[in-house]
């Protein structure tokens, strides 16, 4: 695992859409496992702005979002399609049929689910993958508790998702649907690379057990300590439960990767 720490929440973004981009350019087939969230809605922006502007090139990229609420069609306004389609597949030349968020409306969820882990093994698998991090330690919709063998699958949304998650569904958690399908913890891990991009103080004591605690299935997130590279983005302010401040300081300024991102956004 490597930690970048940023100064602050723009930076951090700036990195991530830097990563994602050169992985894009390095190989423009690339498979990219992607997020929703507000963190990722700047992501997807500056992508959007340097596609337009540096002709960043999105035609033989192909997708795989990591959830979607079960019951939501895309059409549906708060469904993770219609967020992708409005933030970044209907503003980026990357092809329709490229473009894979599980089926919110499937008749069996867990069939899509089999055939949503299905076409991630056929498509190669996924190059890197684009993660956010829950106030409860989820990565994708895996709660606490998840195996961390998981695989791509219909769960129960936690009360504290549902709660965070109220503002989209009017401030009513119990609007937000009470089931999403999701890649696995495992389907996770299989990433070539992840990439976690955490911003705000509300995320620094669990970003904290996420790298510096044990690995538990009670924070899904801690197993990213398990995958060979994983890097993860932070700000300050999601730093700033970190113990072994030191450690992370010495690795930021003497790895070449590191470096590298820090000064091309800083420069």
């Amino acid at each position: 695992m490597k930690l970048v720490i940023c100064p602050d929440a723009a930076a951090a973004r700036a990195v991530a859409a830097r990563v994602i981009a050169r992985q894009i350019r390095r190989k423009p087939s690339s498979v990219l496992g992607l997020a929703t969230g507000r963190t990722m809605e700047a992501i997807y922006q500056l992508l959007v702005r340097e596609h337009a502007e540096l002709g960043l090139d999105f035609s033989e990229v192909t997708t795989f979002n990591l959830d979607e609420y079960v019951g939501l069609p895309g059409s549906h306004e708060q469904s993770y399609r219609h967020y992708m389609r409005a933030h970044l597949f209907d503003r980026v030349n990357i092809r329709s049929e490229h473009a894979h968020v599980p089926d919110g409306a499937a008749a069996n969820p867990d069939v899509e689910a089999l055939a949503y882990e299905a076409a991630i093994v056929s498509s190669g698998g996924i190059d890197l993958q684009l993660l956010g991090l829950g106030e409860n330690g989820h990565i994708g919709f895996n709660e606490p508790l998840s195996a961390l063998r998981s695989r791509t699958r219909a769960v129960t949304l936690d009360r504290a998702t549902r709660e965070q998650n109220a503002g989209m569904f009017g401030g009513d958690p119990d609007c937000v649907p009470a089931r999403a399908l999701t890649m696995g913890t495992g389907t996770i891990l299989d990433a070539r690379e992840t990439l976690m991009v955490v911003t705000g103080a509300a995320k620094a004591d669990i970003l904290a057990r996420v790298v510096e605690g044990p690995v538990s299935a009670f924070v899904p997130g801690s197993a990213l300590q398990l995958h060979e590279r994983c890097l993860v983005v932070l700000d300050e302010a999601a730093a700033s439960g970190l113990t072994q401040r030191d450690v992370i300081a010495w690795q930021m300024s003497h790895d070449p990767e590191l470096t590298a991102l820090l000064e091309a956004v800083q420069g």
